[in-house]
């Protein structure tokens, strides 16, 4: 009963709140959107509507995000949930935007009980339980389908933690086998970590080597990025994906890397952020 309320405010709120068409013709625009279809645009124009109006975007340090950026953000936040429920980013309400990398303090506590503080100079972060920190400048090149989207990375960790800490096993769809999640997984991880560990040319970032987690959202972006690299080197995961986010990228993206030129910005100096639990 109270779903089906929900789901009559929400479907009232869309029709009278849409995404202004000049806005968003803008935003999906980007090469990142190439081939979707009239539904799925829809679908992606709801998507936005509805996390625009869930989501507290907060730019920080003399960053102004007009309309039209906070689109862009938006349309990329949820192309990864575009083909799922609404609520898939219901466990958390805010996005925190710098205007380009910043340092980044966070504690870890070992198998002892030591608590150890370390500094890390980051584009973005999800935070557990907490916000998904974004810089803007690395948001506004991501869509352009070299294989590194920021933006999808960070949201990959969010839909990971849904069942606890981040560790590149999100809660699966009923019919998904979670034996097969895990052997496809664990043997693109391991390949990985031996190919950094000597120092080896890779076909997708050794980034994806640092963890089970980092390893589900390298991946993610390579699936809504640059798909005939996963169906040609990693085919087994790309099945798993294509179950989980309920697409099938390689059928609307060209084969192709795509990147403009650009003039990189200068930023100055990265600028810190609070310590885990100093978020409200």
């Amino acid at each position: 009963m109270f779903g089906f309320l929900r789901q009559r405010r929400r479907a009232s709120f869309l029709a009278a709140n849409p995404v202004d068409d000049a806005l968003w013709q803008t935003a999906i625009d980007l090469p990142l959107f190439i081939g979707l279809t009239a539904p799925e645009r829809q679908r992606l124009r709801e998507h936005a509507a509805w996390f625009l109006h869930t989501k507290t975007i907060t730019p920080l340090h003399g960053l102004e995000l007009n309309e039209q950026a906070r689109v862009i953000l938006a349309a990329q936040a949820v192309l990864p949930i575009m083909n799922l429920d609404f609520d898939a980013y219901d466990d958390w309400s805010e996005v925190v935007v710098y205007p380009g990398q910043f340092l980044s303090r966070d504690r870890y506590t070992d198998h002892i009980g030591l608590v150890h503080e370390y500094e890390q100079h980051l584009a973005g972060q999800a935070r557990p339980e907490g916000p998904v920190l974004l810089s803007w400048l690395d948001v506004s090149q991501s869509p352009w389908l070299d294989g590194w989207n920021v933006v999808i990375h960070e949201f990959a960790h969010k839909l990971d933690m849904r069942n606890g800490d981040a560790n590149g096993r999100p809660p699966l769809h009923a019919g998904m086998d979670a034996s097969e999640w895990k052997t496809a997984f664990s043997q693109a991880y391991n390949q990985l970590v031996r190919l950094a560990e000597y120092n080896m040319y890779s076909p997708i970032d050794l980034y994806a080597a640092e963890s089970p987690a980092e390893c589900f959202a390298v991946f993610s972006e390579y699936f809504f990025e640059t798909p005939h690299a996963l169906v040609t080197h990693y085919p087994r995961i790309y099945e798993q994906l294509k179950l989980f986010y309920r697409q099938d990228p390689v059928k609307r993206l060209p084969a192709v890397r795509y990147r403009p030129a650009f003039e990189p910005l200068d930023l100055g100096p990265a600028i810190p952020t609070p310590v885990p639990g100093g978020w409200a």
